[in-house]
């Protein structure tokens, strides 16, 4: 008995895993920054510097750059997440429509992808069937549309990780420049 309580409790709590693929929104907008925030500033400063600019100078253009970067990387990443969670949003609510006038459609839809994954005509519907019966409209996101409910776009989220990310690393070329002695660029 107690043997079959150890093996009943192994199989309700299965082994977790921890994968890093749902980290992908936010860690895109963080390499983006970061990237941007280097390349932009340093290429500013130089620019100035090379003007034969004062330190102060150089130093005021780097933080101005941070400024303006991080507000235009934020911009930029919620334009651009909030459209794609637009479409997103789109698809699921065709979805939604589809599954309240066509259900028996829909469930053939989705015993359809099953099979071209591999399993035969009778097992698909039955998955097809379970999967729907416990969450038709999740089970249609993610066979069909592709789309899992917890890495929906976050627009908020990519915004300001990518506008702290690109302020982070301004401040490299920045941190550079007022450690040296005297001007930021070498005559």
């Amino acid at each position: 008995m107690i043997a079959m309580k150890r093996r009943a409790n192994r199989w309700s709590f299965p082994h977790r895993e921890v994968h890093r693929s749902r980290r992908t929104g936010w860690l895109r907008a963080a390499v983006l920054g970061s990237d941007d925030a280097i390349v932009s500033t340093a290429s500013l400063m130089i620019g100035v510097a090379a003007s034969a600019a004062s330190k102060a100078t150089v130093l005021l253009a780097g933080v101005a750059g941070l400024a303006a970067g991080a507000m235009s990387m934020a911009v930029g990443e919620y334009v651009s997440v909030s459209s794609q969670r637009d479409a997103e949003d789109a698809d699921i609510a065709l979805e939604k429509r589809e599954l309240a006038r066509q259900p028996r459609a829909e469930l053939r839809e989705l015993a359809a992808i099953y099979m071209k994954r591999g399993l035969e005509k009778e097992l698909a519907m039955r998955v097809a069937e379970q999967l729907s019966a416990r969450d038709r409209l999740g089970a249609h996101m993610r066979d069909e549309l592709g789309i899992d409910q917890h890495s929906l776009a976050r627009p908020l989220q990519a915004a300001w990780i990518s506008a702290a990310s690109f302020a982070s690393f301004a401040l490299v070329p920045i941190l550079v420049c007022s450690s040296r002695r005297r001007r930021c660029a070498s005559p």
